[in-house]
């Protein structure tokens, strides 16, 4: 690797594990053996793709943002009105099925959520949690409190997992721009993922997606693909960033997501963004105009 400027790099690797970094510039290597890169990579250059891949995860973590806060809302509103405060402590609102944790024990989907929520309940610092949690110790907490409390991925699995002939759980589906639950709910698991890795501050760049969405959508609501994706696309980031973009247009019609995106790139025109699965005319499908 050559180095333009070996002092700053030096500053850089001072504040940046070289393990940190390596994932950056993987794919400039002629022998992943013998680990010999590419004439000419600059140390210069795999700073920019991090720059860039930081830059991204934070235009993506206000379009997380976005998404579960309106996830959240939605529940509360939805299914307190119809069926009270206590509405998620009503098992048969849940799918009757049972899952095995990783130490073997096996639980009821629904006892699993609740545990979820009242584990995430306590853990909260939140003035208004910790004053219900003083005052009325022995009392469970209304939905519109304690889902103030939960994390995304408890929120999705909270979502996915009640009875799918509900209406209120197509309703939230429907406001949100899809017409059907389930592609909610592979949507939901996907961005929980991607959320996790931006949360720990984790490299997108380059990297496959574990959890894929649901990619061809039932007479969706907003503009989507008019073209089936290269299965890169799909494995890539483009796919749930994607879903971010529909689901961040449906919810807040003004936001600038997509624009911070279309920006970023055309500051970065030297950043290949073909390695995220942008690639074969990404740009003319009407989700991306």
């Amino acid at each position: 690797m050559r180095f333009r400027d070996e002092t700053l790099a030096a500053s850089y690797l001072a504040n940046i594990s070289y393990y940190r970094l390596k994932g950056y510039w993987w794919d400039m290597q002629t022998d992943y053996k013998k680990h010999t890169l590419k004439p000419d990579t600059w140390f210069e250059d795999i700073i920019d793709r991090y720059n860039f891949d930081r830059n991204l995860r934070l235009i993506l973590f206000d379009a997380i943002e976005r998404i579960e806060i309106a996830l959240r809302t939605k529940l509360i509103y939805h299914f307190s009105v119809i069926y009270g405060g206590l509405w998620y402590l009503d098992a048969n609102l849940f799918e009757n099925r049972t899952i095995r944790l990783n130490d073997g024990t096996i639980k009821s989907i629904h006892q699993n959520i609740l545990d979820e929520l009242h584990k995430e309940f306590r853990r909260s610092q939140e003035i208004f949690i910790q004053d219900h949690r003083n005052r009325f110790p022995n009392r469970d907490a209304d939905a519109w409190k304690i889902l103030e409390a939960a994390s995304l991925g408890t929120l999705s699995k909270l979502y996915k997992t009640l009875k799918h002939q509900l209406p209120e759980k197509a309703t939230i589906a429907n406001e949100m721009g899809l017409n059907l639950h389930s592609e909610l709910s592979s949507w939901l698991e996907a961005i929980t993922y991607v959320r996790n890795i931006v949360a720990h501050h984790s490299r997108l760049w380059s990297r496959n997606m574990v959890k894929r969405p649901v990619e061809i959508l039932n007479n969706p609501v907003g503009k989507w693909f008019v073209n089936p994706l290269m299965p890169v696309q799909a494995k890539k980031p483009f796919l749930i960033i994607s879903c971010m973009v529909y689901l961040c247009n449906e919810i807040t019609p003004n936001n600038q997501i997509k624009n911070k995106i279309h920006e970023l790139f055309n500051s970065n025109p030297s950043i290949p963004i073909y390695k995220l699965g942008f690639l074969n005319n990404w740009h003319k499908e009407p989700l991306w105009q």
